[in-house]
């Protein structure tokens, strides 16, 4: 299987690779693409070189899959010309999430819904996609009727020259600064880009998601967004009501038997979930779960996950997985 990469050299990409090696994905020939200074360079997989091709190398050689994951624009301005040679596109940026002509996939939750017409796949939000592999069981028991969620998110999201200011920061040197203030020892209510109404991006992205994975949209949803110097994953406190009550104990169990969810909840031996142990794991961690005693029928939790593997770079190759397993490629 002919398979592209759009966005090699990146930091999800080349998680990308990782996760592909690691759950030996059929790739017969492999085509990285990065920018147009890169090509010709070489990157390594499964211990094989493979020089880095132009986009429009990329396009003539017909893949069946394309990942992506180089931005919205590259997105929007390419994505087509593959689906247009008859290459599924999965797509890690906003660009089409949104989009009522294309799915919105998590493959625990909707991968069904995919068929051999659906050219461009988007892939969710990194904080969507942990938000959402929770809300989905919980939804499907006790019907969800408000989630006010607030993220403390992992400069990885911003990508490779946010983690270089945290490091330079750290060691007290002058950094290169991707955010308008310093990250270490601090917190920015700042993810994103604000808009007219004075949410930022990735909040919105939270809050009109989950919806559309969920395909329900009779709960409201509410975000803020903080990002944090921390580098292992993000994490998210949840306030979940729901339409029905329900036992905490109930909550743990039915999460707890959740593919792909992993409960941690054991607060008399320190046991929660931390992004310094998800790091490098592909499941979603689940702790804290306890009653909000001001309000009925709602629970307080915390979610944490790699926001490169199952936040990107692992949802994506699930969905890759789904379609030649099914026939759709």
């Amino acid at each position: 299987m002919k398979i592209a990469l759009v966005g090699a050299t990146g930091m999800v990409g080349q998680v990308m690779l990782k996760v592909l090696a690691e759950k030996n994905f059929p790739v017969t020939e492999l085509l990285p693409v990065a920018s147009e200074k890169s090509v010709g360079k070489t990157i390594i997989f499964k211990g094989k070189e493979y020089k880095i091709v132009s986009m429009q190398q990329a396009i003539d050689a017909k893949p069946e899959i394309a990942l992506f994951s180089a931005g919205g624009d590259i997105s929007l301005e390419f994505a087509p010309q593959f689906a247009a040679v008859g290459t599924t596109v999965i797509d890690n940026s906003s660009a089409w999430r949104m989009n009522p002509a294309h799915k919105l996939v998590v493959p625990e939750i909707n991968a069904e819904t995919l068929t051999k017409e659906d050219k461009i796949i988007a892939n969710p939000n990194c904080s969507t996609i942990q938000l959402v592999m929770v809300l989905h069981p919980l939804n499907l028991k006790y019907n969800l009727k408000r989630v006010v969620v607030s993220t403390y998110q992992s400069v990885t999201g911003t990508g490779k020259n946010a983690v270089d200011q945290l490091n330079a920061e750290v060691l007290g040197q002058e950094a290169k600064k991707v955010y308008p203030y310093q990250i270490f020892k601090n917190a920015l209510p700042h993810c994103d880009v604000f808009s007219e109404d004075d949410y930022t991006k990735e909040e919105i992205k939270l809050m009109n998601e989950p919806l559309k994975i969920l395909g329900d949209y009779s709960f409201k949803l509410t975000a803020t967004a903080v990002r944090v110097p921390v580098q292992g994953g993000h994490s998210e406190s949840v306030n979940i009501e729901f339409e029905n009550d329900f036992e905490i104990s109930d909550i743990k169990e039915l999460l707890a038997n959740t593919p792909g969810i992993v409960l941690q909840d054991d607060v008399k031996n320190n046991l929660y979930p931390m992004p310094l142990y998800s790091e490098g794991k592909d499941e979603v961690f689940v702790g804290r779960i306890r009653r909000d005693n001001s309000q009925e029928k709602t629970v307080n939790m915390w979610i944490v996950a790699d926001n490169l593997r199952k936040g990107a770079a692992t949802n994506a190759i699930q969905i890759a997985e789904y379609l030649v397993e099914n026939n759709l490629v």
